[in-house]
């Protein structure tokens, strides 16, 4: 019983580690945001990579409580003036998804704060 009582706090110490460890793959691997934005092409700047992105917008995003956050995410042309997109984002990668999607579509508390009727 005495060696187990010793061993307790080891116990303790690998139980918290696995759970900081699950948390962790969580937040960085799988826990996904959308926020919504609006395209304005005079918050875009050319970059000069050598990968394919060129562009990078820094924009003012909103998720589907109407709950603003500044996002910036980079693509390898210029896009639409006024498209709508909804941006798929995680904790420590960013943006790692978008795709453009139609005003009717926007969740009704994004469109109050974009001022859209």
């Amino acid at each position: 019983m005495e060696e187990f009582k010793e061993k307790i706090p080891t116990i303790l110490i690998a139980i918290i580690a696995v759970v900081i460890a699950i948390v962790a793959i969580y937040l960085v691997f799988i826990q996904k945001n959308v926020y919504y934005v609006k395209i304005d092409n005079t918050k875009i700047e050319e970059i000069s990579n050598t990968d394919d992105m060129k562009f990078e917008y820094k924009l003012t995003a909103y998720n589907k409580n109407g709950k603003s956050k500044e996002i910036s995410f980079k693509t390898t042309r210029e896009l639409r003036e006024g498209a709508y997109l909804e941006l798929e984002t995680m904790a420590m990668r960013g943006v790692i998804n978008w795709k453009e999607v139609q005003e009717n579509e926007l969740p009704d508390k994004v469109k109050a704060e974009m001022n859209i009727n």
